[in-house]
């Protein structure tokens, strides 16, 4: 049987035409080489190369193998490069989804590093709830989640503390308290909330009922949208007033005014989430960049 390193020698006298080159280039001594190409005549049944004093040349049997053997190494070479690549999460796909705030902390930082450290990985980004990140964790339809708990059902599910934000009042920019410079959760306690379903997202509709009730009031909730940004652009268009993540306030500036809370229990910690299988080599790589 043919093998590679017969032919990686056989190709190297092909281009060289001379033992004595084709043995230096291949950093071994001649006798064996010659040999190597014997072998490799006799496996074939036919000469390769024309023999004289000093000068060879590839027979027409040889020109018809350099052709194939070229590419034979060559596609040897670029599927051994293939199973190093996959094997050091160099190639591959990673599903990653996330609450909508997020993107506007960490996680843009560290889809940016890992695009720029992976540039051969296929990374398919969608928003989504808390709720619907974990169910896609179960149906392995997601590798790596950020999202806020607490969680319906953590069992079987790995999480690591990654990015921390808070809240803000968000007012429609025609608001009569827009132009006010600090406005609380009391300040609004009579006023229309945009919320997002709490099915959706436990953690954050909780902590704002919290936080309201603390005020001494329960938000009056005129209108739902499962994500934040459907949120804001319901405050927009002045349905409500909403509590959303402090990260969102750049998001549609000109037509919300957001207002920071500074009282306790107003801060949340977004936590990255995988099944407690190893997410495989690429999202390990991934996790390792969001670690940083």
């Amino acid at each position: 049987m043919i093998d590679l390193r017969q032919l990686r020698h056989f190709i190297a006298v092909a281009e060289e035409l001379h033992f004595h080159r084709a043995a230096k280039r291949l950093n071994m001594s001649q006798p064996p080489l010659t040999a190597t190409v014997r072998r490799l005549e006799d496996e074939i049944g036919a000469e390769l190369l024309e023999r004289g004093n000093r000068i060879i040349r590839l027979t027409p049997a040889g020109k018809a193998l350099l052709v194939h053997a070229r590419l034979t190494v060559e596609q040897a070479d670029l599927a051994v490069a293939a199973a190093r690549d996959a094997a050091a999460g160099r190639v591959g796909t990673l599903r990653v989804s996330y609450v909508g705030s997020a993107m506007y902390g960490r996680l843009a930082t560290t889809v940016r590093a890992f695009r720029r450290s992976f540039p051969n990985v296929r990374l398919e980004l969608k928003e989504a709830t808390t709720a619907a990140q974990v169910m896609a964790l179960r149906e392995g339809t997601s590798d790596v989640a950020v999202l806020v708990p607490p969680l319906p059902d953590a069992a079987g599910l790995n999480m690591i503390p990654f990015d921390e934000d808070c809240f803000a009042i968000a007012l429609p920019a025609a608001h009569k308290l827009a132009g006010k410079a600090d406005v609380t959760l009391s300040d609004v306690a009579d006023e229309p909330f945009v919320m997002w379903p709490a099915a959706e997202g436990r953690g954050f509709h909780t902590q704002v009922v919290q936080l309201c009730a603390a005020e001494g009031f329960v938000p009056q909730v005129v209108q739902e949208a499962h994500q934040i940004h459907g949120v804001l652009a319901l405050v927009a268009i002045e349905i409500g007033v909403s509590v959303v993540p402090a990260s969102m306030t750049g998001f549609r500036a000109g037509e919300i005014v957001y207002r920071p809370l500074t009282i306790e229990g107003s801060s949340f910690t977004l936590f990255l989430c995988h099944r407690d299988e190893a997410p495989g080599t690429v999202g390990q790589n991934f996790l390792e960049i969001a670690s940083r």
